[in-house]
């Protein structure tokens, strides 16, 4: 029996759908990793803190080796391309490494005997994800559009890890799409490391803007199609036109700033000033209406001055935006901003990252009281501790605040509280009115003729 445990982003999470389903079809039964023998780890190696808590779990299954609870640990992803046989150094229980270059090796690392090496450096080769077995609910997926990136960010180690940019041709993307449409996928999730680049190493002159529209003729199965990770600069007005006039597309757009400071941004390499940043978010909101926006900022970038703080956190309070998401800059020693001097310390970044996020909590918390009396349409996702949990089109899955749904109140007349039914929830579309807010989340009643929470 093989289980496997899937750190890090949704891109890695794409890899762990299609390794599983590797595994499975070579004959290995699929099971939750705790009954496990075999346990494949895919691991993230981006940050710091993601490679501490890979080798924590993967110390965890060494130990659970030396006591004789488990025969093969398979670790494969990013911190096995970035470091290697370090890992089998530091932990030799490890049976065997598997790079990201090598996915389509794990099941052969699975199977065969101790001490296996499956390491490889990027090749230029076809390339797909059809064929997973998906760790999301069922009614949503991610569609990876591309792989890679050329933007050279002097903070990032991801093209240094997963290779140049190479996106996948418009045909293999809506063969996947369908797939997973059939599979039960009402909510097709767009990532890449940089998808507004998409298609420009294919020479696919339509570019996003064209994929966009492919997608939203082609998968007529579909509900939403969400946009996510799309990098400020080269974001055109065809872009904005196919987000604006595409009826699948649904409008929210997940577009990582890092920082507003023109010093900052060129220390980044990032290739986009503030005023060309402003003009972009001013088009967006201006051509299409209700769009919400959600970015992420980096605090405490080397030689990040208190002004240029400032600048940022004015900027987060002024702009208003609909989700927001931060880091502390985490020193990687093989990337060019790892070598710059006047690194912050650790205090600082925290500082910062705190003064931050509360600023964006007041705008975020305002916007959700501005919600009460409104009625949208919801996509209810599961059930938790909490109550149905569901989102709005603004609001993306794992990363943004939720919809929380209010329970049924007892029927006076028959004294039944619940419809026979409800547990079929999960995947429905809602029409509901909001009733109130609880910090970032919003408080929502289904409208009359629609299934109700319990």
């Amino acid at each position: 029996m093989v289980g496997l445990i899937s750190l890090g982003c949704v891109k890695n999470l794409v890899d762990s759908e299609r390794m599983l389903a590797q595994i499975g079809e070579s004959g290995a039964i699929i099971a939750d990793e705790s009954a496990a023998d075999t346990v494949v780890v895919n691991t993230c190696g981006f940050l710091g803190s993601a490679r501490q808590e890979a080798l924590e779990v993967i110390g965890e299954l060494a130990e659970r080796k030396r006591q004789g609870r488990l025969r093969r640990i398979v670790v494969a992803g990013c911190l096995v391309q970035r470091d290697g046989c370090k890992l089998r150094e530091a932990i030799p229980e490890i049976d065997a490494l598997v790079g990201v270059h090598n996915r389509s090796d794990v099941a052969r690392a699975v199977w065969e005997g101790a001490t296996n090496l499956y390491l490889g450096d990027y090749r230029p080769q076809a390339w797909s994800d059809q064929g997973r077995l998906r760790l999301t609910p069922r009614h949503y997926a991610y569609v990876r559009i591309s792989e890679g990136c050329d933007q050279q960010c002097t903070f990032c180690t991801i093209p240094a890890i997963r290779g140049p940019m190479r996106s996948k041709p418009p045909e293999t993307i809506v063969a996947e799409c369908r797939e997973l449409i059939a599979d039960g996928a009402r909510e097709l999730i767009l990532i890449g490391q940089d998808t507004t680049s998409y298609g420009k190493d294919l020479g696919y002159q339509e570019g996003l803007a064209g994929l966009l529209r492919r997608l939203d003729a082609a998968c007529e199965g579909a509900r939403w199609l969400r946009l996510m990770y799309a990098y400020p600069s080269g974001f055109s007005d065809a872009m904005i036109d196919a987000m604006a006039e595409c009826d699948r597309v649904v409008k929210y757009l997940d577009i990582p700033l890092q920082h507003i400071s023109d010093r900052i941004l060129r220390a980044m390499g990032r290739r986009v000033r503030r005023d060309q940043i402003e003009t972009l978010l001013r088009k967006l909101r201006e051509r299409i209406p209700g769009l919400s926006i959600r970015t992420t900022l980096m605090v405490g970038f080397p030689g990040e001055s208190k002004a240029e703080f400032e600048e940022l956190l004015t900027f987060v309070r002024e702009f208003g935006f609909d989700a927001l998401g931060a880091f502390r800059y985490s020193l990687e020693p093989e990337t060019p901003a790892g070598r710059m001097g006047e690194q912050l310390d650790e205090q600082t970044k925290q500082e910062r990252y705190s003064r931050l996020m509360l600023a964006q909590q007041e705008v975020a918390m305002a916007a959700a009281r501005r919600r009460v009396g409104q009625s949208f349409e919801v996509v209810v996702d599961g059930r938790s501790r909490r109550g149905w949990l569901a989102r709005h089109a603004g609001q993306a899955p794992e990363v943004d605040s939720v919809c929380i749904l209010e329970p049924e109140q007892p029927r006076r007349a028959s004294g039944v509280g619940q419809r026979p039914g409800t547990s079929m929830l999960a995947g429905r579309w809602l029409t509901v009115y909001c009733t109130g807010s609880e910090g970032y989340d919003l408080v929502v009643r289904p409208q009359r003729g629609e299934p109700p929470a319990v």
